[in-house]
């Protein structure tokens, strides 16, 4: 699925990852494991190489930073070249992942820098803060008064990419400010209760739902919504303008109180969308799946964790996981002072809306992934969420992939999507 805001984020993130060119140098860091996985207190052996027009440089020094996944600084300092390649050996007292960042300034050059990472006992990363006490009754609270929306679905037909498909622009009435807004496709003259349902949602970033023919070609009752309840397929402008506009910097609107926060409507939204689907005559019944990357892969964990009817998710590199730790994921949204410590009040709300909570109330079969390197979704913040999971789930681990998405997962994806479209 085309995630419009990777696009921008990885040209920048691409110049920080290894390895990375600049002109005819070639900085590469790596580790001294192919699966970079250690355990607490272990030495992980960073190689740190540079060539230049493909031959060693043996003259000058580079500079290196090892902290834990970019915030906690361990050491630093700068080794010498040399015709071989140079390293630097760290390790970390507690789980987390220890990151080297080396930087290289070349004569009359621009800096050139390259990043790797090693994981550090993962699987034993801990929440930052449990959930508020009253977490559940607040999310009760407001899928009551969502409730009382009357859904009002809107569905008008469009044109199908695909042969024997029918595909629909879908409007329902929603709390938090805006509607449901996606495409619906199925295949045509699909019996009742023949159809697993499928809801995939989107990444950071302003743009329309788009269709999914291709899932629906595939046998799945498939919708795709996207983030704001806006209009689809509307003008290129139409988007730019909102983003620069009134969308401008959402992910910190009204973030002071659990009642304000923008994020409020977008997990209503995908309240109304579950609810939605599973009132479909196609619907099977049993198989209710959500997937999405980055902000979508955070909402996929809120869905699992919002509805129990959710049997599968899928999540790329998710966002939203570990507010109020230290080392969080996009979209930063508790800031802190010049000392470390966070806003008391946006850290309080924040609690309500971060996925590592919803996903401790899933039992949903999950696919996760985490890339070692990527400074959007820190490895730390999306294995926060995932060690709180306690239903059949796999990891996917990607040492040197930033924030984007891989074949790996993609794969794993369609698996699990077929593993669950076989259940009766």
């Amino acid at each position: 699925m085309r995630h419009k805001m990777l696009y921008p984020v990885l040209a920048l993130l691409l110049l920080a990852t290894s390895p990375v060119w600049a002109k005819d140098y070639t900085l590469k860091v790596t580790t001294d494991r192919p699966d970079a996985l250690y355990q607490v207190d272990e030495t992980v052996t960073f190689t740190i190489s540079l060539q230049h027009d493909g031959a060693p440089v043996a003259v000058g020094e580079v500079a290196y930073a090892l902290t834990n996944d970019g915030e906690e600084e361990i050491a630093k300092g700068a080794l010498s070249l040399a015709a071989d390649p140079v390293q630097v050996s760290g390790a970390l007292s507690k789980p987390g992942f220890l990151r080297c960042e080396a930087a290289f300034t070349p004569p009359n050059g621009k800096k050139v820098t390259a990043l790797a990472g090693a994981g550090i006992d993962p699987l034993l990363i801990k929440p930052s803060l449990p959930p508020p006490d009253d977490f559940d009754a607040f999310w009760d609270g407001k899928k009551a008064a969502l409730a009382e929306v009357p859904i009002n679905a809107r569905l008008t037909p469009v044109t199908s990419s695909a042969e024997n498909i029918e595909c629909f622009d879908l409007q329902l009435d929603c709390l938090g400010g805006a509607p449901v807004s996606g495409y619906l496709a199925r295949p045509k003259g699909a019996a009742a209760k023949s159809l697993p349902a499928l809801l995939t949602v989107h990444g950071a970033g302003v743009q329309s739902a788009v269709k999914r023919d291709d899932y629906a070609a595939r046998g799945l009752l498939a919708l795709d919504i996207n983030a704001h309840g806006i209009p689809n397929s509307q003008p290129e402008a139409y988007y730019d303008e909102l983003a620069a506009g009134r969308l401008k910097e959402y992910r910190y609107q009204g973030r002071e109180s659990r009642e304000t926060y923008y994020f409020l409507g977008m997990y209503l939204r995908l309240i109304r969308a579950m609810e939605f689907l599973t009132a479909q005559p196609e619907w099977n019944g049993t198989e209710l799946i959500v997937c999405g990357s980055s902000q979508g892969g955070g909402q996929a964990i809120v869905a699992a964790g919002l509805d129990t009817r959710v049997t599968a998710f899928a999540a790329n590199v998710p966002a939203m996981c570990e507010h109020t730790g230290r080392v969080n994921g996009w979209p930063r949204l508790v800031p802190r002072d010049a000392s470390g410590t966070p806003d008391p009040q946006i850290a309080e709300a924040a609690r309500y809306f971060d996925a590592m909570n919803f996903a401790a109330r899933t039992k949903a079969d999950a696919v996760v992934s985490a890339g070692f390197i990527d400074n959007t979704c820190r490895p730390t913040s999306v294995y926060a969420a995932y060690n709180n999971l306690s239903g059949t789930k796999r990891i996917i681990n990607e040492p040197k992939m930033t924030h984007t998405t891989w074949p790996s997962f993609t794969e794993a994806q369609d698996a699990l999507i077929a593993a669950h479209m076989s259940k009766p």
